[in-house]
């Protein structure tokens, strides 16, 4: 027992300075020292947030609805996310492992063969272990380093989830956009088409000159030219929804050819205060996360500058035969420090480019923080002027409507010319484009509205991962 004590004294006193680790604890900045304001500068209608986890489902748009969720469950970068977050899970894991001992075992089988005393087995088994007993935190440190990576990890995932809605509503607006204005230019054709056939028959009877019929054409040319231009946005807004679903381009192309209006939305009752965003965006939780997780390393790092404690043992046996292996076992057990005597200065500098990672880190936290709040002022001040669009350009279509019916009226008997009626009808053009895009706007900027304040996932919890599928590999496999 004599011989153990010196161990055991050296195991007394490592083991209670394992409740204590080097480097700074962590405590997250304050909303103030964020630079965090109490209000909103921008005018907004007060009040609590909704839950607005499912913000889609307030356009009332079922097949909106349908093909947010599918992406959610089939969005490749959605799928990159999830694998992140599972290489972090076990990042932790690892880490955890490295608090407690490694064991190894070991087993042999040898036959010699003697001339004089004939063949002669020999069976061995051995176990050796090591530990590190990490008495100034570093495994601690690292522990809550991992910790914090794999919590910034999930709120990645989350701002990729709240990221891929938004952009897929935005893309259903643009679709049902294109199909408004596609409705609107063939109509504005066919009104064309009527109007220069009129401008033929006063040319055949002598009351008006060629360069009517001229000016007709010219007309309809110009309106037609636009016709191209937004199928093609109407195409790419198509593909671009196959892709955001993790499909071909063209896979909802058959669901989306029947227009359908622009979609309105309901806006949230109130937004909240901007310190609400500290907890709703998960951005902005990721940078917080990231930030705790740079102020563990320095711990790490800083460490390596102290003494380290290593045990070690062994034990083992070898006999002839298997049944006589238990009559002679041997073993050993030590323990070492180790201390860090010179490296030219690499540690300590190691220590200051992670205290410089750490400044780093606030840094883009408070960054973060701001944009999110800019995100939100500039959300406020899009909704509103989308709305002071829709009203005057709903003035102006129905002023745009009766002057081109009139000048129609008037050209048909003799009483304006022909610049007048191109002028009418063009001015109407311009005026149905005009709304339907102010409403085309109002619904994007209440879908920016919502993504600025962190609407797309369940803020109440902290992403997390299950274990990868052994299959995963093998189905991506065989799927290249």
């Amino acid at each position: 027992m004599a011989r153990n004590r010196p161990l055991a004294l050296l195991l007394a006193t490592a083991l209670p300075l394992q409740a204590c680790a080097v480097g700074p604890d962590y405590a997250p900045p304050s909303s103030a020292g964020l630079g965090v304001p109490a209000g909103y500068s921008t005018a907004n209608p007060g009040g609590t947030l909704p839950d607005i986890t499912t913000w889609w489902t307030r356009f009332n748009d079922p097949l909106l609805t349908g093909i947010v969720e599918r992406a959610r469950a089939n969005n490749l970068d959605i799928a990159q996310g999830v694998a992140r977050l599972r290489q972090a899970r076990e990042g932790l894991a690892q880490a955890r492992g490295a608090a407690l001992p490694s064991v190894s075992g070991s087993a042999g089988y040898n036959r010699f063969a003697f001339d004089n005393v004939g063949d002669r087995d020999n069976f061995s088994l051995g176990a050796d272990a090591s530990y590190q007993a990490g008495i100034f935190g570093e495994i601690r440190r690292n522990v809550e380093a991992n910790r914090a990576t794999y919590a910034a990890s999930g709120y990645d995932l989350a701002t990729v989830q709240t990221s891929v809605a938004s952009e897929v509503a935005r893309n259903y607006i643009l679709v049902r956009n294109a199909q408004t204005d596609l409705q609107i230019a063939r109509d504005s054709l066919r009104v064309q088409d009527e109007n220069l056939e009129i401008t033929g028959f006063r040319v055949q009877a002598g009351l008006v000159s060629s360069l009517d019929v001229e000016q007709s054409r010219a007309q309809r040319a110009q309106t037609a030219a636009q016709i191209p231009i937004i199928e093609q946005n109407l195409q790419a807004a198509i593909n671009r929804l196959g892709v955001l679903t993790g499909q071909a381009p063209g896979a909802l192309r058959s669901e989306l050819t029947a227009a359908r209006p622009i979609p309105v939305g309901q806006e949230p009752g109130g937004i909240g205060v901007p310190a609400d965003v500290l907890r709703q965006r998960p951005d902005v939780r990721a940078a917080e996360r990231t930030l705790a997780a740079n102020t563990a390393a320095i711990g790490v790092e800083q460490a390596a500058l102290y003494p380290a404690l290593n045990i070690t043992g062994n034990i083992g046996t070898a006999a002839s035969s298997i049944g006589s292996l238990t009559n002679l076992v041997t073993g050993g057990l030590f323990a070492g420090l180790t201390q860090l005597i010179f490296d030219g200065g690499r540690t300590r500098s190691r220590v200051r480019a992670q205290r410089a990672a750490a400044e780093g880190a606030l840094a883009n936290y408070k960054q973060v923080v701001l944009i999110a709040l800019e995100d939100v002022e500039n959300a406020l001040t899009a909704l509103q002027a989308a709305k002071d669009q829709q009203r005057e350009f709903a003035v102006a279509l129905d002023a745009a409507r009766n002057t081109a019916i009139l000048a129609r009226s008037q050209y048909r008997t003799g009483l304006t010319d022909i610049t007048t009626l191109n002028t009418a009808e063009a001015s109407l053009l311009s005026a149905q484009n005009g709304l339907a895009d102010a409403r085309a706007s109002q619904a994007s900027a209440l879908v920016q509205l919502y993504l600025a304040l962190g609407g797309g996932w369940d803020a109440t919890t902290v992403p997390t991962a299950t274990p990868a599928r052994a299959s995963v590999p093998a189905r991506a496999t065989s799927q290249d």
